[in-house]
C-alpha cells in the first residue's frame, strides 16, 4: 500500500458523525444551519465528518445537490478534520461519477455502500468495487448495511477487496459483533474496520475496531467523542461509563427510519429547520413524547 494511503488510514478512528443534510420546511437544503452544525460537531470534538451518507439523505438529494453538499462540507471544514463523502450508488457509472465530484471537491475518502435493489451477485460487488478504485484515485471505504441495502458484502469478498490499493476501510453496519470481530481477525491491518452500529460500536472495538460512524453522534457529539477515545485508548472502563449515560439514545434515533428521528431531535434541540423529503415524513407523533422524554434525561432539551 502507497505511503499515502497508509498515512490516512490513521485518520480513520474515533467518532465519525454521519451529519443529516438540514433542510427548510419546503425541503431545500439549509446552508448556513449546515455549516453551524459542522462547527458544532467539530468543537465537540467529532474526528470526521461524513457528507451525504444514509443520514443525510443522499437517496433524496439530485446529484447535482449531491456534489453541492460535498464541495459545500469540504469548504467549510477547511481542513479541521477529514470530510468523508458518500458517493455510492446501485449504478457502477453513476458511483463513479459521484467519487470523482467528491474527489474534484477535495473530499477526504469516499464511503460506497454496497449496491441497493437490484442485488448484485459477489463477484458482481467486487467488480462493482474495483471499477471504482480503478477509476478514481482518492481512498474508498466500503459500506456494508444489509439492512437497508438487501445486499451483504461477504468477508471473503472483503478480504479480496482488502488487496485494492486505495480501498482503505470497511463501515460494518451488520450490527453483529461476531461478524465484525471475525472481520477484524481476518484482515488483520490491511484496511480498517469501523462499526456503523451506535449499540454494538463500543463493544466492537473491544475487538480491534478503530471508531464508529454514528447517528447519535449528530446530537450527543461531545459524549460520543468521550466515549471512543477513550475506547482508542484502550480505557474500556472510562468508555463504558460514558456510553451508559447516553445509550439509551440509540434505540431512540430508531424509533422510525433513520434519519426521521434524529432530524426530529435535532429540530427540538433547535439546530434544524422541521425539514425532510419525501418519501421520508416528520417524525410520527405517537413517537413525539418517548424521544423527548430520552432527550430530557441526556439534558438536550428542557
Amino acid at each position: 500500500m502507497s505511503n499515502h494511503y497508509s498515512e490516512f488510514k490513521s485518520k480513520l478512528q474515533g467518532s465519525m458523525v454521519a451529519l443529516v443534510t438540514p433542510m427548510l420546511a419546503n425541503g431545500d437544503v439549509d446552508y448556513p444551519r449546515l455549516a453551524n452544525l459542522i462547527d458544532w460537531q467539530i468543537e465537540q470534538g467529532t474526528d470526521c465528518l461524513i457528507a451525504v451518507g444514509t443520514t443525510g439523505e443522499s437517496a433524496t438529494l439530485s446529484m447535482k445537490e449531491h456534489s453541492d453538499v460535498i464541495r459545500f462540507f469540504v469548504k467549510h471544514v477547511d481542513g479541521r478534520i477529514p470530510v468523508i463523502a458518500g458517493t455510492g450508488a446501485n449504478n457502477t457509472k453513476e458511483a463513479i461519477h459521484l467519487t470523482s465530484e467528491a474527489k474534484e471537491a477535495g473530499a477526504d475518502c469516499a464511503l460506497l455502500v454496497a449496491p441497493y435493489y437490484n442485488k448484485p451477485t459477489q463477484e458482481g460487488l467486487y467488480q462493482h468495487y474495483k471499477a471504482i478504485a480503478e477509476a478514481v484515485d482518492m481512498p474508498q471505504m466500503l459500506y456494508n448495511v444489509p439492512g437497508r441495502t438487501i445486499v451483504d458484502i461477504a468477508q471473503a469478498t472483503v478480504e479480496r477487496l482488502a488487496d485494492i490499493d486505495n480501498i482503505v476501510a470497511i463501515k460494518d453496519a451488520t450490527g453483529s459483533v461476531k461478524r465484525g470481530k471475525l472481520l477484524i481477525e481476518a484482515l488483520g491491518d490491511r484496511i480498517v474496520v469501523l462499526s456503523g452500529d451506535d449499540g454494538t460500536a463500543l463493544e466492537l472495538m473491544n475487538y480491534g475496531a478503530k471508531g464508529n460512524i454514528s447517528v447519535t453522534a449528530n446530537i450527543v457529539p461531545k459524549a460520543m467523542s468521550e466515549v471512543f477515545n477513550a475506547a482508542l485508548k484502550g480505557d474500556f472502563e472510562a468508555a463504558k461509563t460514558a456510553h451508559d449515560s447516553i445509550k439509551h439514545l440509540h434505540g431512540l434515533m430508531f424509533v422510525e427510519s433513520s434519519p426521521i428521528p434524529v432530524k426530529y431531535a435535532l429540530h427540538r434541540m433547535g439546530k434544524i429547520d422541521k425539514g425532510i423529503r419525501l418519501p421520508m415524513v416528520w417524525l410520527d407523533e405517537k413517537y413525539h413524547s418517548q424521544v423527548d422524554v430520552g432527550l430530557r434525561s441526556a439534558g438536550l432539551i428542557v
